[in-house]
């Protein structure tokens, strides 16, 4: 089969070569010419034959959107667009019947499998019309996992199911995530624990709580013993909150969706305008001391308590104050 693919980076560009090792050709366009095959989306386009198939792997948002707006003017009735990113699925309806009104088919399709795929194959959740899933088969069948088709293929429904199933993927995705974070420190605070990374280890075979994301954080160990020296920022593509917020909208209870991706906002925040709020509080109606940020006086925490986790280092006075300049730190 033939397939135009848009987005060369570190997914697409790890998808045509696999697509490839399968025997199909893959004409891909990037922004960046020394991966590029074509040098625009016209000439991708006209270099396929018709009936096309284009496969969309840019950033979610507008440049999905613009994207699929220049498809809809180069390619003609009777092809389809595939859009693989991690576009919110609310994206997909306005993209199918912008396509449909020229008579070009939609798909839209979830991947997962980051940089390990291109060896490891791709889960793939896909939403629309079965006839148009069905002709790109093929290429799923390429994509996806060696095995039957059910373990690392779903055709999830409507236009628009793809994106959701990927979408409740990736909260469920940050849960796991945090709880291994979570095990971690404490297994990391206490002194009789001497093989953290043992621990972890011991974990990835034959117990409850083994996965992929396990091996990963053990291989992660592995290369940095106690992750020593990095940071704790931690972003979000966004499909956490987009879980989140659909959790709302249809009453399901997501607390741990929603501490894992609270968390990671506490984790772009130097010093946390909320807790700030509770300290000058706690000085307001019990009288206790209210410290200033860079002059925090550590001392020994109540008994049986700690005051900073052992395996965490506490709030050092060297750091930039509040509001300061720039060229002040």
């Amino acid at each position: 089969m033939q397939l135009g693919l848009i987005g060369l980076g570190k997914m697409g560009g790890n998808m045509r070569e696999r697509i490839r090792r399968a025997d199909h050709e893959v004409i891909g366009f990037d922004r960046n010419p020394e991966v590029s095959d074509v040098a625009d989306l016209k000439e991708l386009v006209s270099k396929l034959k018709a009936p096309r198939t284009v496969w969309v792997m840019v950033p979610a948002g507008d440049p999905t959107r613009e994207t699929i707006k220049e498809l809809s003017g180069l390619l003609s009735e009777g092809d389809m667009v595939i859009d693989g990113g991690n576009s919110k699925f609310t994206d997909d309806q306005a993209n199918a019947e912008l396509l449909k009104d020229k008579g070009i088919g939609y798909v839209d399709c979830g991947v997962s499998g980051g940089v390990w795929g291109l060896d490891n194959g791709y889960g793939l959740m896909c939403g629309g019309d079965a006839e148009h899933v069905e002709r790109a088969m093929p290429i799923f069948d390429a994509l996806r996992p060696e095995g039957p088709r059910e373990e690392g293929f779903v055709h999830a429904g409507k236009v628009g199911a793809g994106h959701y199933a990927k979408m409740v993927h990736n909260g469920i995705e940050y849960g796991l995530m945090h709880a291994y974070a979570e095990g971690f420190e404490l297994l990391e605070a206490k002194d009789i624990v001497e093989d953290v990374e043992g621990c972890f280890k011991a974990w990835t075979r034959g117990t409850v709580v083994r996965s992929w994301l396990l091996d990963l954080l053990v291989k992660s160990l592995e290369e940095t013993p106690h992750l020593e020296g990095i940071s704790e920022y931690s972003t979000d593509s966004g499909e956490g909150r987009w879980t989140l917020e659909e959790g709302i909208n249809l009453a399901v209870p997501m607390p741990v969706l929603a501490a894992a991706l609270f968390a990671r906002f506490s984790s772009r925040q130097e010093n946390s305008p909320q807790m700030r709020a509770v300290a000058a509080l706690r000085g307001q109606f019990g009288g206790h001391e209210v410290m200033k940020f860079g002059e925090e006086p550590w001392r020994a925490a109540k008994e049986g308590h700690s005051e900073v986790s052992p395996a965490a280092q506490p709030k050092q006075d060297d750091r930039p104050k509040p509001g300061a300049k720039a060229s002040e730190h």
